[in-house]
């Protein structure tokens, strides 16, 4: 972790709560997605492996790193009278208006990150207008958000992770990739980056492991994982 000189953020599980976030909108998607029809809501929850009674996401979905192109059209298959594009759409509106639960207050944290001459970017499988939409309280502290739908891919390629790395003129082993997937991790791996994993996902610090420099419970651990404290 040393001569780190910009970090990148994962967005879902890593800057926000995974499961206290997405638990409720999954829960109101499948609801407006469904009509109220009961059993339909249960097929959608089992495709997306979403455990209904406890609005918690099973640790295996592909929701959980997965880009929202992805989610679509996993359940495109359930609704002919929707396409794929027209239910992308429809996630991102309803992701748009998610109810955000923040892993750490933002705004201290990423200005004392700022204030130590960090740079700071976003790299997320979700779209880019609703991570602008989800960081609009501190959007001014970051220097490049990215999402699936930017042109630069979805991880676990790293195509994002290099972009961040151009646009800010920084090379990649001076960069610190965190996120709280095995995707986040192993984009960061491939791009050359350093890497943390955090465990405010669903993935295990077990699950974590094997492509994670370091592991903690949250980003707020970052200025102590970068000796600035």
């Amino acid at each position: 972790m040393k001569n780190i000189r910009a970090i990148l953020f994962d967005k879902d599980g890593t800057l926000f709560d995974f499961q206290a976030t997405w638990g409720a909108w999954a829960r109101n998607l499948l609801t407006d997605l469904s009509g109220g029809q009961s059993a339909l809501a249960r097929k959608m929850a089992d495709v997306l492996e979403f455990d209904a009674e406890s609005g918690r996401f099973r640790p295996h979905s592909q929701v959980i790193a997965g880009t929202g192109r992805e989610v679509a059209e996993m359940l495109a298959a359930l609704l002919p009278d929707h396409s794929a594009a027209s239910l992308e759409a429809h996630i991102a509106r309803a992701a748009s208006q998610a109810p955000l639960v923040a892993a750490t207050p933002l705004r201290p944290l990423l200005s004392g990150l700022r204030d130590a001459g960090l740079k700071l970017g976003v790299a997320t499988n979700d779209f880019e207008s609703v991570a602008r939409d989800h960081v609009a309280d501190v959007i001014e502290l970051f220097d490049f958000i990215a999402g699936f739908d930017s042109g630069f891919g979805g991880k676990p390629e790293p195509g994002m992770l290099l972009a961040f790395a151009r646009h800010c003129g920084v090379p990649p082993h001076n960069i610190l990739m965190v996120g709280d997937s095995r995707h986040d991790l192993v984009a960061g791996r491939a791009a050359g980056m350093a890497t943390l994993g955090v465990l405010t996902g669903v993935a295990t610090a077990e699950d974590l492991a094997p492509f994670a420099d370091q592991i903690r419970s949250d980003i707020s651990h970052l200025p102590e994982v970068l000796q600035l404290i």
